[in-house]
């Protein structure tokens, strides 16, 4: 039976290993002035030279030279299968005995985050005050999951993914060994899919090795699934041109040819990066990071199929601009506009006064004062004559669109709220809604509905109703409106407590 790459290349000693340096160099120097530490913690990801270096460590110390073969005081445990509070007081046991031959009796924990809490208190002990010829290696791709108390009792050394240059020159060396012969491109791809994992890609070099003698970029896209770059352009261009249809059709292409869900999703996400960090156009970029943002979502859907295709269906369909970006002359010239339309602009709505404002005002509003008259034009000038105030038919005509707009959408959202949040339902109806381009206010009575309205779980809610009925990023903000002046001796009513509380059922004394 032959053996795998990684296994066969896998470093012996420290000045070997690829990629952690700075590991590699303190650990070397440690042991060349015979500073030995009872407990060592190894994290990083996956593939990058945890166990290796655990293994070569723990010969080093006891000066033994390095074998594949098992030493009776090097002790492996994996703690995946091994992680309760009984194994743990069997490796108490054994500690307690002194080492066979060698120095020091090693143990190595392999993924020491899985040990239960139970077990990591059974070993807090001896970890902390382990016999003398005693020497722990804990080794771990998960750190954040270990408890503090263990990680303070050890000196921990943090591994880095490895980088594509580095890869790429070990796969080189690796193949020129073996003979193998490939490409750049098709080296270049083995290294990036690793992800910065040695282990991944040495082992994908390994399996693409047995395709052909000579291997190829197609050869290893077709190894790794990924769909050819014509059919990924193509999707883009559709989605880039706002069409559904071709978006649609482009995805199915693709999935009825077999290629997965979520290496499309992955091969248009690397496509979209790459836009977002060379290109200047700001609503292009926004758009492709909340495109990015809903691939992120496809892997690990319970139907990505289906998700994929609605994702890349609505961003064909639904982020539209409705508006040109301006050049600088028709930047100029509707600033120019603007200050001309100045004088004829209507007040905004939060200037203008609720209904309820306008039926509590009592007292008179005093007459509007009169303008001086102005000084008489000379017999050589034209009298100027006031100008129509244009604006305001069109101001108040955007207005009232606006408003039906936000009306429309919020009973939507409360359709969609009703069926599935009844709770939250009986206080969003309360809301008056008013919609600003990417904002939505939301105008309330009561302070209570403005505070449930604004807990993070409720706004979370609401956010993706609204951003769902829209196709877009959304920002929702609460408001509370003035409160009105109440006579002394009116005294509020149960219609109006009801009102208060969402149309809660109360019952009279």
């Amino acid at each position: 039976m032959g053996k795998a790459l990684y296994r066969k290349y896998r470093s012996r000693a420290l000045s070997e290993v690829v990629g952690q340096d700075h590991i590699t160099t303190t650990l070397s120097n440690a042991l060349a002035a015979g500073k030995i530490a009872h407990a060592y913690l190894l994290t990083g990801p996956r593939g990058v030279g945890k166990t290796s270096i655990a293994r070569i460590l723990a010969h080093e110390i006891n000066g033994l030279p390095y074998s594949e073969e098992p030493h009776f005081d090097i002790i492996e445990i994996d703690a995946a299968s091994n992680n309760g509070v009984e194994d743990v007081r069997d490796l108490r046991d054994k500690i307690m005995s002194a080492p066979s031959s060698a120095k020091y009796k090693v143990f190595i924990i392999d993924e020491v985050h899985m040990l239960s809490k139970a077990a990591f208190n059974a070993l807090l002990k001896t970890l902390e005050e382990p016999p003398a010829h005693v020497v722990f290696i804990l080794a771990t791709t998960e750190a954040h999951k270990l408890p503090e108390t263990i990680i303070s009792r050890t000196q921990r050394y943090g591994f880095r993914p490895a980088v594509p240059e580095k890869v790429e020159e070990l796969l080189r060396t690796i193949a020129a060994k073996e003979k193998i012969t490939l490409d750049d491109d098709a080296l270049a791809l083995i290294a990036k899919h690793g992800d910065g994992s040695f282990r991944d890609s040495v082992s994908l070099l390994d399996q693409a090795s047995s395709m052909s003698e000579h291997v190829t970029l197609d050869q290893v896209a077709q190894l790794l699934g990924h769909a050819p770059h014509e059919h990924i352009a193509a999707l883009r261009d559709s989605i880039d041109a706002y069409d559904g249809t071709k978006s649609l059709a482009a995805v199915q292409a693709m999935l009825d040819q077999g290629y997965e869900p979520a290496m499309i999703a992955a091969q248009l996400s690397a496509v979209l990066r790459e836009e977002i960090t060379t290109q200047q156009n700001s609503h292009k970029t926004r758009r492709n990071l909340d495109l990015l943002r809903q691939l992120l979502d496809i892997a690990p859907a319970h139907n990505p199929r289906a998700l994929l295709e609605i994702t890349v269906v609505r961003a064909a369909t639904s982020l539209q601009p409705d508006f040109t970006e301006p050049t600088s002359h028709n930047a100029a010239a509707a600033k120019d506009t603007t200050q001309a339309a100045a004088p004829a602009q209507e007040p905004t709505d939060s200037t203008k006064p609720s209904p309820k404002q306008k039926t509590q005002e009592t007292t008179p509003q005093p007459a509007p004062k009169t303008r001086p008259p102005q000084a008489k034009s000379s017999p050589g000038e034209t009298p100027v004559t006031p100008q129509p105030e244009p604006a305001t038919t069109s101001t108040a005509a955007t207005e009232s669109s606006a408003d039906d707009d936000a009306k429309q959408l919020w009973q939507a959202v409360l359709q969609n709220l009703k069926q599935k949040h009844n709770t939250l339902y009986s206080v969003a109806r309360m809301a008056r809604p008013r919609l600003n381009g990417d904002k939505l206010s939301l105008e309330l009575s009561f302070a209570f509905h403005k505070k449930r309205l604004n807990e993070p779980q409720n706004l979370a809610i609401l956010t993706q109703l609204v951003e769902s009925e829209r196709g877009k990023h959304t920002r929702i903000t609460c408001l509370q409106a003035a409160a009105p002046a109440q006579p002394p001796d009116e005294k509020p009513d149960l219609a109006t407590i009801s009102n208060i509380f969402g149309s809660a059922e109360l019952l009279e004394s």
